[in-house]
């Protein structure tokens, strides 16, 4: 079939820094930093649409929003890199592809739980942008924005406990002298 990836040396026919490894299933993306002839290699990913993703991240972070995307509809849902250096970039972009491939997962399963056709049509809903779902309701800020939620959660982590209100037995006029007191002690 003309247009394939074996034909091409390996790039995909439709997603820009995505090629498929060499006698693999196994999807490779990297990207060529500007003006340098360095390149950040980006990861080794099951599918080509988790390599796209981890592209446009690079992109992204690298060029600008005016660069071309596979995805452009979610670029404001990207992760984006803490620095410009390389590591932080791969890191980013391995959030995105990681965050595409666990919601891919999660709709796999929920399809094949209650019985629709193909995981395909799922992957090709999503990845156009057509969420009309006669199957039911899909959340597409949940998954679209997981990097950013997971990230948001690891924060929440961080944070103390909010303090227990303590009560002052001399102030009280019941006498209650802590918080199980006032909870469970009835005048």
């Amino acid at each position: 079939m003309p247009g394939t990836s074996k034909e091409n040396g390996g790039r995909h026919p439709l997603y820009k820094g995505v090629r498929q490894r060499k006698n693999s299933d196994k999807w490779v993306s990297e990207i060529r930093e500007p003006r340098t002839p360095n390149r950040i290699w980006l990861g080794t990913f099951s599918t080509p649409e988790m390599a796209a993703i981890a592209y446009d991240v690079a992109a992204l972070a690298l060029k600008g929003t005016q660069t071309e995307l596979n995805f452009p509809n979610s670029a404001s849902s990207f992760p984006v890199p803490a620095t410009m250096s390389p590591r932080d970039i791969q890191a980013a972009a391995a959030s995105a592809a990681a965050a595409f491939g666990a919601a891919r997962d999660a709709i796999v399963m929920t399809n094949n739980n209650s019985a629709t056709s193909s995981v395909e049509r799922s992957n090709v809903m999503m990845m156009n942008g057509s969420y009309e779902d006669t199957y039911g309701f899909m959340d597409e800020d949940f998954i679209f924005d997981m990097p950013n939620m997971l990230m948001n959660m690891a924060e929440g982590m961080l944070l103390s406990p909010p303090r227990q209100p303590t009560f002052d037995a001399a102030s009280d006029g019941y006498g209650y002298t802590g918080a199980d007191d006032y909870l469970w002690s009835f005048p």
